[in-house]
């Protein structure tokens, strides 16, 4: 059944994504990687140990058996009982990301391995819901970035920009790239992803994540991106003008189950 649920998600994911489409690419031929962002809600520390759990034992082995590489497994930087997990799967292509559900269902190990999380009754739930949203990349970082091994951050922040209307919310995307994914890799916010939301809550939004070794040396980074004289010009261009109504920033770590 629930093989079935998400392979119906991933087909409507995957017909809806087409309809729309993407930004128009450059004139290479590399194409953008698609995200799933998916959001898990907890009550308890126990629940958040138990999809930490699930992606260390069962998940990220499995995706990474399809090719599908680094998984993303991130919290709240303060623990709380309430934190939500939040989890990044790259895929190379639409076509990857519909095909997951039909394949974990003929993964023997994955299934052996998940089974417990998977099967959880209601009377000891393993969450309280999920929410997920699929990304198209931006053109200006088509795939997804690790952080050097040298400069291994702890620190990880994830934000949500959300526009007044489509054209606004493609504004926004050409505003950051037209100088400002340069200037933030130029400073040291080390960004992860940047992806708009094809398919998901909120719409018309984007999503993006940056990192840095610390808190202290994160503010300094983003400091250092607030004095930046591209980054001034861009905010003072009249065309990019009220392209965002609202913003949602969340400090993150990662979680054991991480690949990032």
């Amino acid at each position: 059944m629930i093989t079935r649920i998400l392979l119906h998600a991933a087909a409507t994911f995957a017909t809806v994504a087409a309809l729309i489409g993407t930004p128009a690419r450059a004139a290479d031929s590399e194409k953008p990687q698609y995200y799933e962002l998916r959001t898990y809600s907890t009550k308890s520390a126990g629940q958040q140990q138990r999809i930490n759990n699930y992606w260390q034992s069962a998940a990220v082995p499995a995706y990474n058996r399809m090719g599908i590489q680094p998984v993303g497994v991130f919290t709240g930087e303060q623990d709380s009982a309430t934190n939500k997990i939040y989890v990044l799967i790259p895929c190379d292509s639409l076509e990857v990301f519909a095909a997951i559900p039909a394949k974990l269902g003929a993964d023997a190990d994955y299934q052996k391995a998940a089974a417990g999380f998977l099967n959880a009754p209601k009377t000891n739930a393993a969450y309280e819901r999920i929410e997920s949203s699929l990304l198209v990349a931006f053109d200006g970082m088509k795939h997804l970035a690790v952080p050097p091994a040298d400069k291994r951050p702890n620190v990880f922040e994830l934000r949500n920009y959300i526009s007044p209307s489509e054209g606004k919310g493609l504004n926004k995307i050409h505003m950051f790239e037209s100088g400002e994914i340069t200037v933030m890799k130029e400073v040291g916010l080390a960004p992860v992803f940047y992806g708009r939301t094809v398919v998901g809550s909120p719409m018309p939004s984007l999503f993006y994540m940056t990192s840095g070794e610390n808190m202290e040396e994160h503010k300094k980074h983003w400091q250092g991106f607030s004095d930046a004289p591209v980054w001034k010009q861009l905010q003072a261009d009249p065309q990019y003008k009220d392209n965002m109504t609202g913003s949602i920033k969340l400090i993150l770590k990662r979680t054991s189950a991480s690949q990032i």
